[in-house]
């Protein structure tokens, strides 16, 4: 068995001890960097960890019972296509890093790396003809800034986003509420297809998980979580987009509502969305306003060469320069800088205090931080 193998059976294996969920993995991941190097911890450096109790390492020690299905499970993706993604890799979607809860990896049919500055269109199942006809328009405007679309892939208004992506030669990805395998619904197996053609189309779930009703909520915050933000396009009361939109604004992103008729019930959630703070959309540049510049081509990204706005502040130490240059507009959580810089807690928060004061970084909620543009104000 060849080394790639052995490391992802590694990722499955961590993946499949009981008591690890999401949130407890990222942070094992965060500290050892990789599962090889959980498993072969000491018990004293995993108590360390948030979370990890005596019985869990202890757990941690014992053979992987689930080997088999899941070297099963490698070989039929490959034999597929499809490929897993773990968080250590490159391709891996940086944004979705950032929640609370990423998935340890996802099955992607398709190319990741294609995916730029990715906006989430979603809605209702039981679309109005207006409601489709406005998410294809949005959807295409968004193409011609080379935005990708990122959606669900369900019936109604996600179908129409991807729809108009596709109709004008954009990238688009889908997010699944059920395994690679079991493509639901049925009848957009075809859109699914010209989707990983030319975007990619990815899930978290084992290829074989059928759509149950739970996954589509866990579904939800990876298309939030992966986008800069989420456009809901016609929703009910009760609409599962709200639970979206809700995420979406749960983790520090942009949520746009696009405005229906006040006589029809399938605006209202958009209606109530708008009253509590979500950017009212009617044509795509009051998306793009609230976009970084640079990520729909009006200027460079801050952190390409030559950073001249880096050049106009000369005044920094030599760690307060590391830390400015390995930030971008996009927020990045403290425990990530603190595995990528490589520096004591205590250190990275004081000099991310002192970039503060200068005026160059940003703290939002959740101990996440950003550098501040050219022209930008904090708040």
């Amino acid at each position: 068995m060849d080394a790639t193998t052995e490391h992802l059976l590694a990722w499955f294996r961590l993946r499949s001890v009981p008591g690890i969920g999401n949130l407890l993995f990222r942070r094992l991941i965060l500290q050892f960097e990789t599962p090889e190097a959980v498993f072969e911890s000491h018990d004293d450096a995993l108590l360390a960890v948030e979370g990890v109790s005596g019985r869990l390492a202890a757990a941690l020690r014992r053979p992987h019972q689930h080997r088999d299905a899941a070297r099963r499970e490698l070989a039929r993706a490959a034999q597929l296509g499809i490929r897993i993604v773990t968080q250590c890799d490159p391709a891996y979607p940086h944004l979705l890093l950032q929640i609370p809860d990423p998935p340890p990896f996802l099955y992607v049919r398709g190319d990741l790396t294609r995916c730029c500055c990715p906006v989430a269109i979603v809605g209702s199942r039981h679309a109005t003809p207006y409601g489709r006809k406005i998410t294809r328009r949005i959807s295409r405007d968004l193409a011609a800034h080379d935005i990708t679309v990122v959606s669900g892939m369900a019936r109604g208004i996600d179908t129409a986003a991807h729809a108009g992506m596709l109709e004008a030669q954009g990238v688009t990805v889908a997010v699944l509420g059920s395994g690679l395998e079991c493509v639901y619904p049925r009848e957009n197996s075809n859109l699914c297809e010209h989707i990983a053609a030319t975007g990619a189309v990815i899930s978290e779930l084992p290829l074989d998980a059928g759509p149950d009703a739970h996954h589509f909520p866990q579904r939800n915050r990876i298309i939030s979580g992966m986008s800069l933000g989420t456009v809901v396009v016609e929703a009910t009361r009760r609409s599962g987009s709200l639970i979206t939109a809700r995420l979406a604004a749960e983790q520090n992103r942009e949520v746009f509502a696009v405005p229906g008729s006040i006589d029809s019930f399938k605006s209202i959630g958009t209606h109530r969305l708008i009253k509590s703070g979500a950017k009212l959309v009617t044509q795509v540049g009051d998306i793009l306003e609230e976009l970084p510049p640079w990520a729909w081509g009006e200027t460079e990204a801050p952190n390409a060469a030559p950073d001249k706005r880096r050049e106009a502040i000369p005044d920094l130490t030599a760690v307060e320069s590391a830390v400015f240059d390995s930030l971008t507009v996009y927020p990045v959580h403290v425990d990530d800088l603190t595995r990528q810089l490589k520096l004591e807690p205590g250190q990275l928060a004081s000099t991310l205090l002192a970039l503060e004061l200068k005026g160059l970084v940003r703290q939002d909620p959740g101990k996440l931080f950003s550098r501040i543009d050219e022209g930008q104000h904090p708040d």
